[in-house]
């Protein structure tokens, strides 16, 4: 007797099942699970990081077994998208970690020094006994790390792979820093998922513009400048006009920046303030981290490799698009101290770029106090944090168990971000056909609400801001 079963067709696969894990209601901790019926793929695995409440999400177990992760892809190399990923392995993780070559490179850089950070904090907890766990253990380990540095398999913009069982990933560029890329996935019922990352911005004054959105099913978009324009004009006006009247007053400026991308963009800026005669010959730059100085060795690496993400003119002049001379580069501790000894004015580049932590506290509290000086805020300043506590006008910022008066200046760059504002986005989206549903992520609660209004009124799209835990079908 025939089997009954034998001739019927097989079910089809199921539409995608998309959760958000984090970069919801925050700019940080980016996080989204996509599961089809064959496979389980993370895009991004980040830190929170800002106030305490966000920072005690990442030691919380997550609403799956990482074992189950088949593999995850990186959008790009910053902290709040990559510094999960150690945790993700020390729990059980054990698939591919798919990223662009550069954000692999800058990636290790980045997961080492979390690493290292992670156990100081956690050593000075157990030795003046300010933690409530007894004893004090860090999020991970550098063995975590270098395991995770492990499971790193590197694509190329453009190509396209299947990294899971009939899920094709393909990486577009995104402009944001170096490496950075927009993910499009084909899931295997046909669906298809597109995720900005942390999009970049036309002017870029070092890297191309981000690749088209080209469509799908269902979209992820940040806004993180989802209520506000970028004045770019203004901006560097203001950058350079302030450079301009601390150093006539005898001053020094500081400008807490991120390690990775945020350090370049200002070399490049002092670089081009130094050939047009505003920044005096004579001025010295510091760049006070560690980190940043590994990143710009990447960035130089890539303009020998003559990289395609940077612009045509930039490769043009080489390294020297990024070397305002006198250009001094500040390694080890004693050199950052010897810094404080220094009468001269001069202009102090140091992360981190939110004054959370590194070198730059220590220069804050010196410079803080005194009139003369001035800081720069240069991007993206979150809630919580001591550059957003300067922005918002803050006569005494706390540090190192005390209170440092602010009597410097001190002035906001937010245009010098590399996050594309709302209208960039716009652009971004307007020539594609309307997925079924864009969401709204990686942004504070006005600025994701911002932009999905906008989304809503000027392109018709079905918009929508998701809550952390949410899960939708992607169709």
């Amino acid at each position: 007797m025939e089997n009954q079963w034998e001739n019927r067709p097989a079910p089809s696969p199921r539409p995608g099942l998309l959760t958000f894990l984090g970069g919801v209601g925050t700019v940080t901790g980016s996080k989204f699970l996509v599961e089809t019926d064959h496979a389980r793929v993370m895009i991004d695995c980040g830190l929170f990081q800002g106030p305490a409440e966000l920072r005690r999400r990442n030691r919380r177990p997550l609403p799956l077994d990482p074992a189950d992760v088949h593999c995850v892809v990186l959008t790009h190399a910053h902290l709040d998208h990559c510094g999960h990923l150690p945790k993700l392995v020390a729990d059980g993780f054990r698939g591919p970690v798919f990223s662009t070559p550069y954000t692999a490179r800058i990636a290790e850089l980045i997961l080492r020094d979390s690493a290292r950070l992670l156990r100081e904090e956690a050593d000075h907890a157990n030795r003046h006994g300010w933690s409530k766990h007894r004893p004090a253990l860090p999020l991970y380990t550098e063995d975590d790390v270098e395991r995770t540095l492990a499971r790193f398999d590197p694509v190329r913009h453009g190509s396209e792979v299947e990294i899971a069982d009939r899920t094709v990933l393909r990486l577009h560029r995104a402009g944001h820093i170096l490496g950075s890329s927009w993910v499009h996935l084909t899931l295997e019922d046909g669906g298809t998922l597109a995720v900005s990352g942390d999009l970049g911005r036309p002017v870029h004054p070092l890297l191309n513009p981000p690749e088209p959105f080209t469509g799908a099913d269902a979209l992820l978009v940040e806004s993180t400048y989802g209520g506000r324009r970028h004045e770019e004009g203004a901006a560097r006006e203001r950058f350079a006009g302030a450079i301009e009247r601390t150093l006539a007053r005898g001053g020094t400026v500081l400008v807490p920046s991120f390690a990775v991308d945020r350090t370049e963009v200002v070399l490049h800026e002092l670089t081009e303030l130094r050939r047009a005669g505003r920044l005096p010959a004579g001025v010295p730059v510091h760049v006070d981290s560690p980190m940043a100085l590994a990143t710009l060795r990447i960035y130089r690496d890539a303009f020998a490799e003559r990289a395609p993400e940077l612009r045509p003119e930039v490769l043009a002049r080489g390294e020297a698009a990024i070397s305002p001379e006198p250009f001094r580069p500040v390694h080890s501790l004693q050199e950052s101290l010897e810094l404080e000894s220094s009468p001269l004015p001069a202009v102090l580049v140091s992360a981190s770029g939110m004054a959370t932590g590194g070198r730059v506290v220590r220069h804050l509290r010196r410079l803080l106090p005194d009139p003369r000086n001035t800081v720069i805020v240069v991007g993206y300043a979150a809630a919580g944090t001591r550059a957003r506590d300067l922005v918002d006008g803050a006569r005494v910022l706390k540090m190192y168990g005390g209170y440092v008066p602010v009597r410097a200046e001190v002035v906001d760059v937010p245009a010098f971000s590399a996050h594309a504002d709302a209208a960039e986005v716009l652009d971004w989206l307007r020539p594609a056909p309307a997925p079924s549903a864009t969401y709204l992520v990686h942004g504070e609660p006005d600025g994701s609400q911002a932009l999905r209004d906008r989304i809503d009124r000027e392109l018709g799209w079905t918009a929508v801001v998701p809550r952390s835990g949410e899960r939708v079908l992607v169709r």
